[in-house]
């Protein structure tokens, strides 16, 4: 078997070195100039647009024909086997878009998942499936421990300014008026079906991470994961969530991660998030 995989700029690696190894770009508009997050608008940089622009930033679905180029290379270069997982279908259409070219390339057999989350987790997912292939397990077995992890990956949000979420058309001028005179912290998460949906509503700051806190020991209360907490331009809060997670006794691992363009756009600067995916492979 010679396996390539494919992802896109929305995911969080630690290494991208690997010649079967592919990432789509995921182009991202700010007051008509369009950027490619990691080419030329770093994560920091597109914080600083976003608060100054009177409109929210548009993402746009990966290339269709650069991937269909990917694919057209892969299988010149004898590769027999391909997994493409991309960014949540409740945030994307790509995943929807993309599932005819399956079975357009005659000798390659070709899986698309839908990974139903972005970010650190789906990274893990990928580093998973590289390890795995490098450890010689066969496609279906694979496939079924990404299956395995995809059913256990989860993330939950904490939204720091509730009228990104007005200009998201999330919430009402409203309900965010009256949110921000009750200091009401949202916490949001990934659905079942890899939407982004408000999970509760939780007043101050110190409850919502308190709560935050509650909701990922509920999480991972069953067997081993990996953790990733998620900032949105706020490094210093992201590493005192950490050390409360290390505080409260967990001996999962832990990584501390950037929010790129695709999520940042949902839920607004200085969010603070939590991602969690099952460790699979017994060690």
């Amino acid at each position: 078997m010679k396996l390539a995989v494919i992802t896109d700029s929305s995911v969080v690696l630690q290494t991208t070195e690997r010649e079967n190894l592919f990432v789509l770009d995921i182009p991202v508009t700010i007051e008509d100039t369009t950027y490619i997050e990691g080419k030329n608008l770093s994560v920091e940089e597109f914080y600083q647009k976003m608060a100054s622009a009177s409109e929210l930033p548009k993402t746009s679905q990966p290339s269709l024909s650069e991937l269909v180029e990917i694919l057209s290379r892969l299988q010149k270069e004898n590769y027999s086997h391909v997994i493409g997982l991309f960014l949540s279908s409740g945030i994307s259409g790509f995943y929807q878009n993309i599932q005819y070219l399956k079975d357009e390339f005659e000798g390659m057999t070709i899986a698309f998942p839908d990974s139903k989350i972005t970010s650190a987790p789906l990274g893990m997912m990928i580093e998973n499936i590289l390890k795995r292939y490098d450890a010689g397990q066969p496609f279906e077995e694979i496939l079924a421990k990404l299956d395995q992890e995809i059913s256990g990956t989860t993330a939950f949000i904490m939204v720091d300014d509730l009228n990104h979420l007005v200009k998201g058309g999330r919430l009402s001028n409203g309900a965010a008026l009256l949110g921000n005179l009750l200091s009401i912290k949202p916490i949001l998460s990934f659905t079942d079906e890899g939407r982004i949906e408000v999970y509760e509503k939780v007043r101050t700051e110190k409850k919502a991470v308190k709560r935050l806190l509650e909701i990922l020991q509920e999480q991972t209360q069953n067997g081993r994961y990996r953790i990733a907490v998620i900032h949105a331009n706020v490094p210093q809060k992201a590493e005192e969530f950490r050390q409360l997670l290390q505080e409260s006794g967990t001996d999962h691992e832990l990584s501390i991660v950037s929010m790129g363009s695709v999520i940042g756009t949902h839920v607004g600067e200085g969010a603070i998030a939590f991602g969690v995916s099952p460790i699979i492979d017994e060690e």
